[in-house]
Order: C-alpha cells, then sequence, then structure tokens
C-alpha cells in the first residue's frame, strides 16, 4: 500500500506524459532521418544541421499540438473552479465547435446557465421569505436541537421586548418561552406584557440535516372576545325578554292595587304596610325593567350610520359635559373620521364618566384628554388621577363591574362602538403616576 501511494504520488502530469508522446513519436523519424543521411555519406556538419532543424521543426508542432489540447481543459478547469465558488459569470470558449471538447464546454456553459438561474430563484425567494417574515403580525420563532433562537421576526422581537440583534443565539429560558417550547400544538397561552390570548402553531423542520422547531403565535383575543360578546348577546336577548314579559304584568298589577288600596278600609298599620310593600314592588320592578333595558341596548346596537366627523370639535363637546372634576382637553391636529357621531359620543362619554369616577375615589383630581395621529389612526388618550386597574382581563366583559352601583355595560358598549368603526380600546394604568389610561384607536378618513 505504501509502495501504490508512493508510485501514484510519482505519477507525470498530463503535460509531462503529452511531451513524452510527442517525443516517442518523433524518436522513429529522426532515427530514420539519421539513417538516410548516413546511407548518402553526408558529412557530420550537414547532418547535425538537418537533424537539428528536424527537430526544431518537430518540437514546434508538439508544442502547438500540446497548446491545443491543453489550453481549452485549463479553461475549462478554470470555468468549474468558478462555478465550485458560487461564480456563475464566467463561461468556457469553443462551445461551438462539433468535437469533444467543444461539447463538454457546451455542456458546462449549460451547467451555469441553470446554477445561475437556481441561485437567482434561491435569493429571491430569500428575500421574499425575509419580506413576509418582515411584514407578518404574527410572532415567529425557530430554535435549533440546544433550544437557542435562529430565527425571529420583528413581531416576535417587539413581543419579546428586544432588538432583533439581540434576540439570536439565546435558549428559550433566557427568553421566556421554554413553556411554548414544551407546550403542545393548538393550545392557548398568555405571554407578554399585554393581556393577550395566543394560539401556538408548533412544527418541526431540518436545516443542514439538524431538527430545528418552528413556534408560530397568532393573537386569539379579539376572535375570542367576539365570541363571548356574541354568547352575552344572546343571553342578554333571552334574559331581558323573559324578564321584560315578567316585570311588565308585575308593575301593572302592583300600581293598579295600589291605587285600589286608598279605599281600603281597617287597620291604618295594616293598610300602611300593604301599601308601602306594593310601592316597593312598583318601584323595584320598573328599576329592574331600566335595568334590563340598559342590557337590551348593548345586544341590540345598530350599526355606524357613517359620516364626516372632525375629531376635535366632538371631544370637546364630551369635555363640556362633565362638570364634577376639570376636564383639561389638550389640543391637536385636525383630523377627519368617518363614523357615527352619536355612537362616537356615546363611547367617549362612557369613557370619560368611568376616568371621572376614578378621581373622585382619589381626591377628585383632573382628568385629562388628548389625541394625536400615528400610522394613519387617531389615539385618543383620557387619564384619569384614581387608584388604577387592578384587574384589566374582565373590563370589557357585559356585567362586570368594580362600582358599588354600576351595571358593567359602559365599557363593553364602548368597546363595542369601537370595534364597529374598525378601531380599539385598551386600558392600561399609567407610568407617570396613580390612575389609569384609556387609549382608544380609531382609523382616520
Amino acid at each position: 500500500m505504501a509502495y501504490e501511494r508512493h508510485v501514484r504520488k510519482r505519477k507525470p502530469s498530463a503535460i509531462r506524459r503529452a511531451w513524452l508522446f510527442c517525443f516517442l513519436l518523433a524518436l522513429p523519424t529522426f532515427l530514420f532521418a539519421g539513417i538516410l543521411l548516413w546511407q548518402q555519406h553526408v558529412t557530420a556538419a550537414p547532418t547535425f544541421l538537418l537533424l537539428f532543424c528536424l527537430f526544431i521543426y518537430l518540437l514546434l508542432i508538439a508544442a502547438s499540438l500540446i497548446e491545443g489540447l491543453m489550453r481549452p481543459l485549463q479553461t475549462l478547469s478554470n470555468v468549474v473552479s468558478s462555478l465550485r465558488e458560487g461564480d456563475y459569470s464566467f463561461r468556457a470558449r469553443g462551445a461551438s465547435s462539433a468535437d469533444a471538447l467543444g461539447e463538454l464546454a457546451s455542456e458546462i456553459n449549460a451547467l451555469a446557465d441553470l446554477l445561475q438561474k437556481q441561485r437567482v430563484r434561491s435569493l429571491e425567494a430569500t428575500a421574499l421569505l425575509a419580506r413576509i417574515l418582515e411584514v407578518m403580525h404574527a410572532p415567529l420563532f425557530a430554535f435549533d436541537r440546544e433550544d437557542l433562537l435562529q430565527l425571529v421576526n420583528n413581531a416576535g422581537a417587539q413581543l419579546l421586548g428586544r432588538p432583533l440583534a439581540r434576540c439570536f443565539g439565546h435558549s428559550a429560558a433566557e427568553l421566556g418561552l421554554e413553556n411554548l417550547l414544551a407546550s403542545s400544538d393548538q393550545t392557548v397561552h398568555s405571554f407578554g406584557t399585554r393581556p393577550s390570548r395566543w394560539l401556538l402553531r408548533k412544527a418541526l423542520f431540518r436545516q443542514d440535516g439538524a431538527p430545528h422547531t418552528l413556534l408560530l403565535l397568532a393573537d386569539v383575543s379579539q376572535p375570542l372576545q367576539e365570541e363571548e360578546q356574541i354568547a352575552w348577546k344572546r343571553l342578554i336577548r333571552v334574559l331581558g325578554h323573559e324578564l321584560s314579559n315578567s316585570l311588565a304584568p308585575i308593575k301593572s298589577i302592583a300600581g293598579s292595587l295600589l291605587a285600589r288600596a286608598e279605599k281600603i278600609s281597617g287597620d291604618e298599620s295594616t293598610v300602611h304596610d300593604f301599601r308601602r310593600g306594593l310601592s316597593v314592588i312598583e318601584s323595584r320592578a320598573d328599576s329592574l325593567h331600566r335595568f334590563v333595558q340598559s342590557y337590551r341596548l348593548l345586544a341590540q346596537l345598530p350599526p355606524p350610520h357613517l359620516k364626516a366627523v372632525q375629531a376635535g370639535p366632538l371631544l370637546e363637546r364630551v369635555a363640556l359635559l362633565e362638570q364634577r372634576v376639570p376636564v383639561q382637553l389638550d389640543p391637536g391636529p385636525t383630523v377627519l373620521l368617518n363614523a357615527d357621531p352619536d355612537q362616537l359620543e356615546q363611547m367617549f362619554i362612557n369613557l370619560l364618566t368611568n376616568a371621572v369616577d376614578a378621581s373622585l375615589s382619589n381626591g377628585a383630581k383632573p382628568v385629562r384628554i388628548g389625541w394625536r395621529v400615528a400610522e394613519s389612526n387617531l389615539v385618543v388618550g383620557i387619564e384619569d388621577s384614581g387608584l388604577g386597574i387592578a384587574n384589566t382581563e374582565n373590563l370589557f366583559v357585559p356585567f362586570y363591574t368594580t362600582k358599588p352601583k354600576g351595571s358593567g355595560v359602559g365599557l363593553a358598549l364602548a368597546q363595542q362602538i369601537a370595534r364597529a368603526h374598525g378601531g380599539e380600546i385598551r386600558l392600561v394604568n399609567r407610568e407617570d403616576g396613580p390612575g389609569a389610561r384609556a387609549i382608544i384607536h380609531l382609523p382616520i378618513a
């Protein structure tokens, strides 16, 4: 084996073998020429001169032959080397000749064209994938077998609260994603600072032969809230119908009996108790009827009648309606909305009423209203100086209220109006002090 390797290493190159073959081909010519000159009794000087000229001639012929064979092969070798290094701009010459080298050059050029097209398609597909990941609103993460993050889009970086460059190479435990990585596909989780619920989609793929895990999060908070609202509306319709049908005759009968009680004679205390009981029944029936009607308003909100509305004057009118605490209205840009002014006014009244109630519970401090434009949306902020929000998850759930005399309709109705206009309402605690902030997003016309 060692001898074979030694022989293989000392094997002459193709050019040396070509020169050797040319020398062997020319050797009989020299022998015949020398014998012929010897038989003709040519002297030594002319013999050496003729043999030298013959040698130069054969040398030039051999050099031309070797150059004609080796140069195309060297060119093809350089082209293949360029293809291996990823440079597809070189092409082999002589592809038009009808011989073996020409066919080889044609095949190499065709291979270069094919690789160049595949590279362009790969670059375009990579750019398209990067663009899709950039504009995706759903957070996306890819982890390798060591649970290290290898791929993330802008939405995922925003959810993690980190710059995009500082996300790669960190483990799932460091990023707080180990629970999602260990969870099953199509499960709902709460993650991040926002009170959102995320549907987890999980898939496995391979890259460079190594297994990777892909996580995709879809925000299902709004669809779930819409389903909850539909269920609440159905329940409210049924309960409202049944209660109204029962309360109306109770109120009517109590009123009739109370009118006839004036003619009843007997013990004064008994008559008084009888009248008072009927008054309580009539009053409570009337109160329950108004209570049910307020919930039926939530379930039967009509679609908005859209028209051009100036945001500034609308907010000024809403601010003037509240007189319990000072309302500071910060000036903002002129914004035109395509909305239902009556529904928007009711929405802002409900939010301002909640803000004022919160401020009254903490010293009757002023309430502040301001608005701005961000990404083709009107963003209105209503800040109070109350005690803040203890439970932000159930704020927009019908029947849920933290007020002693609240009905749990105001915020749910406001959110329903905002979504009917293509907007959204969020309530968060203030970072700059006590109190909460209502943030309303509405699309600009």
